[in-house]
């Protein structure tokens, strides 16, 4: 009777082996056989963590493993959902919604979870133990207006109380007649008050209002979504949205070639006070350098005022859309990882007619605060098809990146709310 319970116990280890394709990579986590439907290097895998939780956005991890997604909208009338893996297997069984606001930045900071909303950036006062926060909402910063284009509030803190905020411009290039061919812009470009640039707060001060008592730190941003401080540089950095339609607006100066390749999406270092162009200008990956606009006189070889613009540390192809920034600090991966960064690309929509770009998770390596080499493609496969022409056809769209404590990198998406933690199989 013994060797027959061994032999079943033995029958049983390998089917579990034979139906997940491998064995578990961290703890008591068996890898997706397929690592959810996405592309990864040798020795990584990916398990799906959950699906299918609404359209997800920005997302952050505790110390205990406990996960919180922003919504792009609200479900259920809640705009947070909260995940909590009792069982060690690496999916979340206990799934949660709260919070009144929809929006995107949200990050764990000093025992609060703060939410970045269209109009606000609020914070929920965690409670040991506790997989919710208390959700009674404190308003830190305020008086963001909404124009329905470009509203998603980013968020990323320092390690000395600041809080800082990305302010996308709600337009293309700020023209007289917004995305309509051969109009002017409009010099100086009002938007630039409220909007195109990064706010710092105070992290702790509740109720400070956008412009009365919010500092501009950085100014001449389009639209920022992937924003992240590197505690290795002591640096913020963020990754623009670059502008559209260079062909379609002034057909006579860009080739269609051109209107799809043209403008690079840029990698910045950011200081106190540094101005980037937007709108008056855009960074042509060919001739490496800042480039008037034709809205402000530009005919794609005239620099001008594009001169004193502050450049980029790395550029990445036109129209990929960087969603999401992580500098990664964990010990999981291999050494070539520690202190890089890691970057969402959404995927575009303005290629046509050629094929969209984007849909996956790129990595830099980093030496001394600034890219060591080129960057490349780390996770792919997301938008399920290929070639892939138009973004409706996408299957995923990697949006957010978060570091959980064993050092795990994890993955959001924007289509129907599907969670990866991709894992190194030491």
């Amino acid at each position: 009777m013994k060797h027959v319970k061994m032999f079943l116990a033995i029958i049983v280890v390998m089917q579990l082996i034979s139906c997940h394709g491998r064995k578990s990579s961290e703890g008591g986590i068996v890898p997706n056989p397929d690592n959810g439907g996405i592309k990864l290097p040798d020795g990584f895998s990916a398990v799906v963590v959950a699906d299918s939780l609404g359209l997800g956005r920005h997302l952050t991890v505790n110390s205990n493993g406990d996960i919180y997604m922003a919504l792009l909208q609200l479900h259920n009338g809640k705009g947070i959902v909260a995940l909590r893996d009792t069982t060690g297997d690496g999916k979340a069984d206990v799934i949660k919604y709260f919070g009144r606001f929809h929006g995107t930045g949200i990050k764990l900071h000093n025992g609060y979870l703060y939410f970045g909303a269209d109009t606000a950036v609020v914070r929920y006062p965690m409670r040991e133990g506790k997989l919710l926060p208390d959700t009674t909402a404190e308003v830190i910063a305020y008086g963001f207006e909404n124009r329905h284009q470009h509203e998603a509030k980013s968020i990323t803190f320092d390690g000395e109380g600041n809080l800082y905020v990305n302010v996308g411009a709600p337009a293309n290039a700020c023209q007289t007649q917004m995305r309509t061919p051969g109009s002017p812009g409009m010099d100086p470009c009002p938007l630039l008050e409220k909007f195109g640039g990064i706010w710092q707060f105070k992290d702790d001060v509740p109720w400070q209002q956008q412009v009365e008592v919010g500092h501009r730190y950085a100014t001449g941003l389009r639209n920022c979504v992937a924003i992240d401080w590197n505690f290795t540089s002591n640096h913020l950095y963020v990754v623009q949205h670059g502008r559209d339609q260079l062909h379609e607006f002034f057909p006579q100066y860009y080739s269609e070639d051109e209107g799809v390749n043209l403008p690079a999406e840029e990698f910045f270092e950011v200081d106190d006070q540094d101005n980037f162009g937007w709108p008056y200008c855009y960074y042509d990956p060919f001739k490496k350098k800042k480039m008037l606009a034709p809205e402000y006189g530009g005919n794609g070889e005239i620099v001008g005022r594009c001169e004193d613009a502050k450049d980029p540390i790395m550029t990445f192809p036109a129209h990929t859309a960087p969603n999401a920034l992580l500098f990664y600090t964990g010990s999981l991966f291999p050494e070539e990882y520690k202190n890089g960064a890691f970057i969402a690309f959404h995927g575009s929509w303005n290629r046509a007619p050629q094929e969209q770009k984007g849909y996956y998770v790129a990595f830099v390596p980093f030496k001394d605060g600034k890219p060591s080499s080129d960057w490349k493609i780390f996770a792919n496969g997301f938008a399920g098809v290929n070639p892939i022409m138009s973004p409706g056809d996408a299957k995923y769209r990697p949006t957010g990146l978060a570091q959980g404590p064993d050092g795990s990198l994890y993955v959001s998406d924007s289509n129907v709310g599907r969670i990866w933690r991709i894992m190194y199989n030491k």
